[in-house]
């Protein structure tokens, strides 16, 4: 019977085991409270609760509602925003090294907002539109360039041509920076190497605004990412237009990236990583595996900003550069499995 077919096929399709989502669940909670808790001032868990139940001293309830709780989540949207750009476009390229920061989406978002910065621009909504904008551009960039050398969804040439898009992308940042004043410059640079130090209410907003409209449209056609797995013969077979449809998927993918560079700056390899334990984990699907990777990247950045500003407290370092220890040897063992 036809409605008896439907919920099988789907119940397969997120078969995956239930243990993945309650680990990461409680690892969330975890580095959440731990996130908040802990900085140059650590704070008992009983005071972050007061204080977030708007009990306690005007100092402690101005360090965890106005400076750790916004920072905290803007981290978590953030990595959640990466996690599920990296997941699509790993899905879209058949590769799962494909990622924002290594096909140089994030590198062309950053030309952008690094621009409009050193033009003096910085309302939010203008650094944001720069962001999508370099994001667009460098997205077609990179495509153009595998297609041209022989087919775009070959993992050595598309991670040249990101290589080659991303250094770009660095000498035109410097050369946009290059007559900035010294505060504006500083500013900047520590922006490129990602931070969520400067995180606000408002950012937040925004930031998980994008996530939930730009993500939740991922999820939405996950199906077709299901189809476009199969190889673009047999997608087209099936009745999917295999161009539009992964050109759409990834400029949807490219424009989540960028909305997280606007927010936090460049943060690269989470779009790697956290999609390759999703499927790990057992998420075969991509909806589940998104929505997995989600939740399990919202717990590395998490953990990661954590790190940045704990490790040499008072100095923070930069979050990229923390993302980058963990991604760059994962990054190098993946490469030796996809490559003959």
């Amino acid at each position: 019977m036809p409605r008896s077919t439907t919920p099988s096929v789907a119940h397969r399709d997120h078969g995956q085991p239930l243990w993945p989502w309650l680990a990461g669940a409680l690892l969330f909670a975890v580095v959440l409270v731990l996130g908040v808790a802990l900085g140059a001032v650590p704070l008992p868990v009983g005071d972050v609760v007061s204080a977030l139940a708007g009990q306690g001293d005007a100092s402690t309830m101005s360090i965890v509602r106005d400076l750790r709780l916004p920072r905290v989540l803007l981290a978590a949207v953030v990595g959640a925003g990466l996690a599920m750009s990296g997941g699509a476009l790993q899905g879209t390229l058949r590769n799962p090294l494909a990622e924002p920061y290594l096909l140089g989406v994030s590198g062309g978002a950053a030309v952008g907002a690094v621009a409009a910065m050193a033009a003096g621009l910085v309302s939010p909504t203008v650094i944001t539109a720069a962001a999508f904008g370099g994001a667009a551009i460098s997205t077609l960039i990179v495509t153009a360039l595998a297609r041209t050398v022989g087919g775009s969804g070959d993992t050595r040439l598309l991670l040249m041509a990101g290589v080659v898009v991303g250094a770009f992308a660095n000498a035109a940042i410097l050369v946009a920076l290059a007559d900035a004043p010294p505060e504006r410059l500083r500013g900047a640079l520590w922006w490129m190497m990602g931070s969520a130090a400067d995180a606000s209410w408002s950012a937040v907003a925004r930031s998980t605004a994008a996530v939930l409209l730009l993500g939740g449209v991922l999820v939405w056609r996950a199906r077709e990412l299901d189809v476009l797995a199969l190889g673009s013969e047999p997608a087209a077979a099936l009745g999917v237009d295999v161009d539009r449809a992964s050109q759409r998927t990834f400029l949807i993918a490219s424009w989540l990236a960028a909305a997280t560079v606007a927010a936090a700056g460049l943060v690269g390899f989470v779009g790697l990583v956290v999609p390759n334990l999703a499927r790990a984990l057992g998420a075969r699907q991509h909806r589940p595996m998104m929505l997995l990777s989600a939740l399990y990247g919202a717990v590395l950045l998490v953990a990661a900003d954590l790190l940045a500003r704990t490790l040499r407290a008072p100095a923070e370092l930069p979050l990229g550069a923390v993302t980058a220890l963990v991604g760059v040897p994962f990054f190098l063992s993946r490469l030796r499995k996809v490559t003959p």
